[in-house]
Order: C-alpha cells, then sequence, then structure tokens
C-alpha cells in the first residue's frame, strides 16, 4: 500500500478559507468529490451540522482514495491519502481542486486560480516519515496558538491540547475518539 502526503498552498499565500462557511464547503466537498460516481449534490447549500457530510439514504459510495488525515489552515491544506488505482489522487485532487475553486470564486466574486500551483505529492517511504506523519499534520493549527512551538518553546502544554481539541478543522478530534466529521476518513489504518 502506497501512502502519500498531499498539500497545496493559495496563490501568493491568499487566504482560501476565509469563514467557517468555507471550511465546512471543503469538507463537504471531500466527501462529495471522494466517489466514482458523479456528485449530483457538488453544488447544494448544505446544513451546517455537526457532521454536515452524512447522505440522507443509503446508497453505497466507491471511494476514489481512501482519506487517512486532513487538516484544513486559513492559506494551506493537508491531506494523508492512499489511492485506490494508479491515477486516483490525481482523479480526486482534480475534482476537489476545481470543485472548491470554483465555489470560492462564484462566493467570492472573483476570477482565477485559487491554488499556487498543482498540489505537491509526497510518498512515505520512510519510517520515521510513516511514524510523524499524523502529528505533523495534527500539529499545524498550534500555529495559530504559538508559532515558537516547532522550536520546542511550548509554554503550556495544556492550553495547547485544549486548543487542538477546539479546532475542527482537521481530523485530530475524530482521531481522538470525538466524533467531528468521521465520514471523510478512513482511520483503521492508523
Amino acid at each position: 500500500m502506497e501512502i502519500f502526503h498531499i498539500f497545496t498552498r493559495g496563490v501568493e499565500g491568499r487566504e482560501i478559507f476565509k469563514d467557517e462557511e468555507d471550511y465546512f464547503r471543503f469538507i463537504h466537498d471531500l466527501y462529495e468529490f471522494n466517489n466514482e460516481e458523479v456528485s449530483s449534490s457538488a453544488s447544494y447549500k448544505f446544513q451546517q451540522t455537526k457532521d454536515s457530510t452524512k447522505r440522507t439514504n443509503n446508497e453505497k459510495r466507491k471511494l476514489i482514495v481512501n482519506i487517512h488525515a486532513f487538516c484544513l489552515m486559513k492559506n494551506h491544506y493537508h491531506l494523508l491519502l492512499t489511492p485506490k488505482t494508479g491515477s486516483s489522487i490525481s482523479k480526486f485532487m482534480h475534482r476537489l481542486n476545481k470543485g472548491y475553486s470554483r465555489y470560492f470564486n462564484i462566493k467570492y466574486n472573483r476570477r482565477g486560480t485559487l491554488f499556487e500551483s498543482r498540489y505537491k505529492k509526497v510518498k512515505l517511504e520512510k519510517e520515521s516519515h510513516f511514524i510523524h506523519i499524523l502529528y505533523y499534520i495534527h500539529l499545524n493549527p498550534l500555529d495559530y496558538y504559538d508559532i515558537n512551538w516547532r522550536n520546542g518553546e511550548l509554554k503550556n502544554f495544556k492550553e495547547a491540547i485544549n486548543f487542538l481539541n477546539n479546532y475542527r478543522w482537521s481530523s485530530h478530534l475524530d482521531y481522538w475518539g470525538d466524533k467531528n466529521f468521521p465520514s471523510i476518513t478512513q482511520r483503521n489504518f492508523f
């Protein structure tokens, strides 16, 4: 099994998530576009509930990729993916970035590219990379709490954990045991 760390940034460092609706929309898109069947509901307004990604019927989904983890930051995002076929990451990322860009451009009455370039894709090959990648992805929001945490200068561990436990835009809470967006990720492997 191959696992890839995928990440991309907003063009010129621009914010790609400006409000809660944007975060919810991207999470909705993670769910909707990860299906071999063409999404018929990609443009609808959805309810912003605790798990806004649940379908109303019992239709079976055929996943394009396994999403093991995600983290959304104001100007970038991280995904941890396993492809189902050789081209499935490319197919999923095309749908995801194109769909979200379209939503964002319509909402904010803008034109042009939203992301600075094609997404970056790093294959996990070393054991050390594999061991640390979930921490790396899930700890990213600490930059909003205290940028010095990356230098080992975290002042208050308990407050930092509390901050992470209140940051909704990541799969951290689902791994922690709290249901946040459990239908997005396939966590059994980890």
